[in-house]
């Protein structure tokens, strides 16, 4: 049983080092884009590979982030988060120091791996580690402590373009791996999961992952109109065609096809990867939109969107009591339409726009919009399927708000004819961000829409998360594995 009490210092260490390590995947989902625009100068890259920039991370990230809980169970939840820690940290060395694009886009998809090893190892740790009592207020620090981290985040990201270089967005995680793994290693206790058994499903995982490699790469190289984008194409949907076959036949599957029995799990995932593709775009695009046509400086594009981390990390756990008394409907379906309306008072802003006027109004109402929709989401997600299956279910839906936003910087650009230059040029770049706004409203609208026909209250009695606060847009919080209350007695 697991007995840390929070009040110990032992249970600070525990979650000091939980909080630094999901602290270092979090900020590179997010801080990472602010830099694309100097990070293009610098290594003469183009549309394309900035999207790969942002897209390899995310592809293993996606990929792997559910055989990622499965091995910290199995093999170690402390085990696990240490190498997840020192990959990410090494790999983050490669992304700080490459010489190219290539090897820059490399060097991100194996921080993708790393990413896949800490994101559900960090809250996982915190579930197993302390006492029953003391575990939802040290869920609670955890959250609340990422949530200060990711308003920070863009904050230094900025500074650290505008002063150091993009280079050191990624350096600065070889310091906090340096502090996170000693810690880890001195103060957190090991657990596992004593039923778990040695069976992974890794021929899933990298069907999944091939399948959205596959497609990703034709919708970014679709320009070129060549036989090798078509066959990517072809081969992706074959990819995906035959995870769904081996999912269903397989004994042990990463993604349980019987989880989508359930109408509102179905449902509810389908909103996630409506809203997700659309935040997806979105926060790729603003921020260059923000320093190539505005003309801010990379500071003024990672600080121009803190309104809305800032009202998610006070509001989010207020918006999760609301949606349990009135019900996910009303939230999940006005959430949306509130985020849409914030991307579209975004198209005021163009060649010298003011913060005041033009770029916070949309801030602050996709931040309401943000409130309104993700603490219900997450809540409903859980609370559509068994509480032993909450970590499979927050897993999957993680993932698919993760493949949303993947394939969303993918296609956004083919979609509005943006060109491999266009973030070189103000005049180039202002049309399709135009266009890719609307677009991604739209995506929040048919979201919004399948919310209201589809999403019903849950039973009275479903057990609902501990995490309520979030902070993180680019995915829905992952929730720990828990056992069903007559199993905690």
């Amino acid at each position: 049983m697991p007995d840390v009490r929070l009040a110990s210092p032992q249970g600070k260490w525990i979650v000091f080092t939980t909080v630094l390590g999901s602290s270092m995947a979090l900020l590179d989902s997010t801080v990472v884009n602010v830099a694309l625009p100097r990070i293009g100068e610098d290594l003469d890259a183009d549309l394309a590979a900035l999207q790969w920039t942002v897209n390899a991370y995310m592809l293993t990230l996606a990929g792997l982030i559910l055989l990622g809980g499965s091995l910290g169970d199995r093999y170690g939840r402390r085990k696990v988060f240490v190498v997840g820690a020192v990959w990410f940290a090494t790999a983050s060395l490669l992304c700080g120091l490459a010489p190219n694009a290539g090897v820059l886009v490399a060097a991100r998809a194996l921080q993708g791996v790393g990413g896949a090893l800490l994101t559900p190892g960090s809250l996982a740790l915190i579930q197993a580690s302390f006492h029953r009592e003391d575990r939802g207020r040290a869920v609670g620090l955890w959250s609340g402590f990422g949530g200060i981290g990711a308003a920070v985040g863009p904050f230094v990201g900025g500074w650290l373009v505008d002063g150091p270089g993009w280079r050191w967005v990624f350096l600065l995680n070889v310091p906090l791996a340096v502090v996170c793994v000693p810690v880890a290693l001195r103060h957190v206790p090991e657990s596992r999961d004593t039923l778990a058994h040695g069976r992974f499903d890794v021929l899933g995982a990298a069907l999944g992952a091939l399948a959205l490699g596959l497609v990703t790469y034709a919708l970014i190289e679709a320009d070129e109109g060549s036989v090798l984008v078509v066959a990517a194409a072809v081969a992706g949907i074959a990819a995906a065609v035959a995870f769904v076959a081996v999912e269903r036949h397989r004994s042990d599957p990463m993604m349980p096809p019987d989880i989508f029995a359930s109408r509102q799990f179905t449902a509810v995932n389908l909103v996630t990867l409506c809203v997700y593709a659309a935040l997806g775009g979105f926060f790729f695009l603003s921020v260059v939109q923000l320093q190539v046509v505005a003309g801010y400086s990379a500071l003024g594009a990672g600080t121009a969107l803190l309104p809305t981390t800032l009202l998610m990390l006070l509001f989010s756990s207020r918006s999760g009591e609301l949606a349990e008394r009135i019900g996910p409907r009303i939230p999940l379906t006005v959430g949306p339409l509130l985020c849409a309306a914030g991307m579209l008072l975004m198209l005021r802003v163009g060649e010298g726009a003011s913060y005041a006027a033009d770029v916070l109004p949309a801030v602050l109402v996709l931040g309401v919009g943000l409130v309104t929709l993700v603490a219900p989401l997450t809540a409903t997600v859980l609370a559509s399927v068994e509480v032993t299956r909450a970590g499979l279910a927050s897993g999957i839906n993680n993932a698919a708000a993760r493949a949303a936003g993947l394939v969303a910087v993918a296609a956004l650009p083919l979609l509005t004819g943006m060109g491999a230059d266009s973030y070189r040029s103000a005049d180039a770049f202002e049309g399709p961000f135009r266009r890719s706004m609307l677009w991604c409203a739209a995506f929040l609208v048919v979201g919004s829409a399948l919310a209201f026909t589809a999403v019903r209250r849950p039973p009275p009695d479903c057990d609902h998360p501990e995490c309520r606060t979030h902070c993180c847009v680019t995915a829905p919080p992952l929730e720990g594995e828990r056992r069903a209350p007559r199993e905690l007695g």
